[in-house]
């Protein structure tokens, strides 16, 4: 949430920023509101101040004690109104953001590498998968529904082998891996800021438990360090986390619903930084350079898009998205987006640092993708052959057996078509 502090000095950036992001609030009516809890906290203040004179009337110190309930609570009912409505205004875009009302007025600010063309008629992710077993979504609809599929054989070693280099690029930078939980509690997925503006409807949760299914991984290592108090000597603090993630993806019927490309559960390694603020821009900048080194280690041909106000996330105050290369669209396609939301997220998780001269302050905390399973979508489709077969990219093929080409026989596994 922004601090509250901010939107009283600053009311008509907290209207225009917001405005921008197609969340237009009323600063007006917060600080109306918030005038008011403060004035009823002096006054509870002073009355608890005097539950210590000399009792003379006891009529009156009844009275007294009764007014001081009273007051208390009003105060707690103004202060959870005040609290809703701080927790449901968005992040302010930073400056450098352009002001635009959609995802058609996000801005290209750098390619890399040629759409791919065949010469041959090339074929999409999924026939791909069927001539080599890689993907089966029927059995997966039989026993999970629609939306969701089992990755099999060689495209299953692929998604090894995609986690195994994205480790070995980020390690050398410092970043500590984890394995972090999936099912994470209501104080922290609120914090994280998911929750309002419909985000629970995409999120499945748990109501009796109150407890959530991650729907992307940042969301369980975020609140790791909720209520702390970091040493700016730990400062950039790096993460590098995989996870299964969930999401329910509602409102997106008839949206890329056939295959694994728009899916309710899938695996996700990510960046998690936590920064000082005087250096966040510039972390967020150096996260966007491993993911397009990692990308251009790839080999697969990509665009970097930062994106406009009016399509960033409510947490997040710059964003970028790397969409990669898809032949069988014809388009670039999302793959990546790396975000940083200034100190939204550590005011409401409680995140902080110490200062060398012995102060207080907010961290800054950002989050980028490595790779989800989109990233092995692209491999498919870029780097499939004549004959059928799928080139391995030179940098997973130590982490395949040296090998250079999908289809692999597996002991046992039937022979299929291109097999």
């Amino acid at each position: 949430m922004l601090d509250i502090k901010f939107i009283r000095e600053n009311p008509e950036l907290v209207k225009q920023g917001t405005a921008a992001k197609g969340r237009p609030v009323e600063a007006a009516v917060i600080l109306k509101l918030d005038a008011e809890r403060r004035a009823l906290q002096t006054e509870v203040d002073g009355l608890r101040q005097g539950r210590g004179d000399k009792v003379v009337d006891i009529e009156a110190a009844r009275a007294k004690k009764q007014r001081l309930k009273s007051k208390e609570e009003e105060l707690n009912a103004i202060s959870e109104k005040l609290e809703a409505l701080l927790s449901a205004v968005t992040n302010l875009p930073r400056p450098d953001v352009k002001v635009g009302k959609d995802e058609t007025e996000n801005e290209v600010v750098a390619t890399w590498g040629e759409p791919t063309k065949f010469d041959f008629k090339p074929l999409d992710y999924m026939a791909l998968a069927a001539k080599h077993d890689l993907i089966d979504i029927e059995r997966a609809g039989k026993v999970s529904g629609s939306r969701f599929g089992y990755l099999k054989n060689d495209l299953a070693l692929l998604e090894f082998a995609l986690i195994q280099y994205g480790l070995s690029k980020l390690l050398p930078h410092g970043f500590t891996p984890v394995i972090p939980p999936v099912l994470i509690n209501e104080k922290a997925m609120r914090g994280m800021g998911y929750l309002d503006h419909g985000g629970e409807d995409e999120t499945y949760h748990f109501k009796d438990e109150k407890m959530y299914l991650v729907g992307t991984s940042e969301q369980s290592i975020g609140p790791m360090h909720m209520d702390e108090v970091l040493a700016e000597t730990d400062l950039p603090r790096r993460y590098v986390a995989f996870s299964t993630c969930f999401r329910r993806e509602a409102g997106s019927y008839g949206k890329d619903t056939r295959g694994i490309l728009r899916v309710h559960q899938f695996d996700k390694l990510e960046m998690v930084v936590y920064a000082k603020p005087e250096e966040s821009d510039k972390e967020h900048e150096f996260l966007v350079s491993l993911e397009r080194e990692i990308m251009q280690g790839l080999g697969l041909p990509h665009q970097l898009v930062r994106l406009c106000t009016g399509d960033l996330g409510d947490p997040s105050a710059r964003t970028y998205d790397i969409e990669t290369w898809l032949p069988s669209e014809n388009k670039y396609r999302e793959t990546h987006s790396c975000s940083t939301t200034t100190d939204y997220q550590s005011r409401r998780l409680n995140i902080r640092y110490k200062t060398a001269a012995g102060k207080l302050a907010l961290v800054h905390m950002l989050n980028g993708t490595v790779f989800t399973n989109r990233t092995s979508i692209a491999i498919l489709e870029n780097y499939q052959q004549a004959d059928g077969r799928i080139m391995i990219p030179e940098v997973l093929r130590a982490f395949m057996g040296n090998r250079e080409f999908i289809p692999t026989p597996f002991p046992n596994t039937p022979a299929v078509d291109g097999g």
